[in-house]
């Protein structure tokens, strides 16, 4: 066993244990679902997460093995996720976090905020994400994603999606502008509720159709609003993904990258893309170690190991919390 994954293993640990004990201790009404079933359930529920936590964390410092452990980690969650939904809505409310039902769409994190000109939990959320671990929200925590990486996987179409730049920018515009109109004129709830709609099913489509064909994630690299957002928030993070000079420009990195950030152009340049999501899938693939983490004056190997740490707790604790 390697001892700095070890190492690596028991500081997510500690750190899952933590931030859960405290989400386990200090509200009055109980977060941890397996709390709100039986008594002791919560502390249970803690341990499961630290045993789990600790197991990724080590698994996800294999570079070669990261890619496969990383998709897994978020199929998981998005099932756990919407399992949770299906069982509130269908079987108990217990399993909702509030009782009451919210929709299940990133793009209503920006826009629903504008419509109601309140609820600012998950803003926050996301904003304290970018700030800890960059764009790791597109990457391994949102709820949406993993379908799309499902979608996506299979050999990568190495050319750029071409109306990338139209698709993003042209939804974020309607996103916006959308929820402001309906909140001027006054709009009933259940209209803003099918627009929300509308625009998560027309995401899944894109999943389906656009993804599955050039193996890439069109969904969140080109028309998730909240992926645009990230993609230029994500620089509030000291953390960075960068080429160094060990870069040979083999392009053997692209095939690896799902989210349209390789690209030939820019690596002879020395750059990667904006929508790079630091998920670290495509250091598996270069054998000349090109590709490299950075935090402030951290080393690399350093700086990778603490990005693996902190979006393993954030992904962590936000499984064991993760519902409506």
């Amino acid at each position: 066993m390697n001892r700095q994954s070890l190492y690596s293993s028991i500081i997510a640990a500690f750190s899952i244990a933590v931030l859960l004990i405290i989400v386990q201790v200090v509200p009055a009404k109980p977060l941890l679902l397996l709390e709100r079933l039986f008594p002791l359930g919560g502390w249970i529920q803690i341990n499961i997460a630290i045993i789990y936590g600790a197991l990724l964390c080590y698994k996800m410092q294999d570079r070669k093995e990261r890619p496969k452990w990383r998709t897994r980690a978020w199929l998981l969650f998005s099932i756990v996720f919407f399992g949770q939904l299906l069982l509130g809505i269908l079987v108990n409310p217990v399993f909702l976090m509030t009782g009451k039902l919210h929709l299940p769409v990133p793009a209503v994190i920006l826009a629903g905020p504008l419509y109601r000109m309140e609820g600012l939990f998950m803003p926050i959320l996301f904003l304290s994400t970018l700030l800890l671990s960059g764009p790791a929200w597109c990457s391994q925590l949102c709820y949406f994603g993993a379908f799309d990486a499902w979608s996506a996987k299979g050999k990568t179409d190495k050319k750029p999606f071409r109306y990338h730049r139209q698709l993003r920018y042209s939804v974020l515009f309607l996103v916006i502008a959308g929820a402001i109109i309906l909140r001027l004129t006054g709009a009933e709830g259940w209209i803003a509720t099918l627009a929300g709609i509308a625009v998560g099913l027309i995401g899944l489509l894109i999943m389906l159709l656009l993804s599955r064909r050039y193996r890439k994630m069109i969904h969140c690299s080109s028309y998730c609003p909240i992926g645009t957002l990230v993609s230029f928030m994500k620089y509030l993070s000291p953390f960075r993904v960068k080429l160094n000079k060990d870069c040979t420009h083999c392009m053997a990195c692209l095939k690896a990258c799902k989210y349209d950030a390789l690209h030939k152009e820019n690596i002879e340049k020395g750059k990667i893309g904006y929508t790079c999501t630091y998920c670290g899938d495509c250091l598996s693939t270069c054998k000349h170690g090109g590709l490299e983490y950075r935090f402030l004056r951290l080393r690399p190997t350093t700086a990778e190991r603490l990005w693996i740490i902190i979006t393993v707790v954030l992904h962590t604790c936000f499984l064991m919390i993760a519902r409506i």
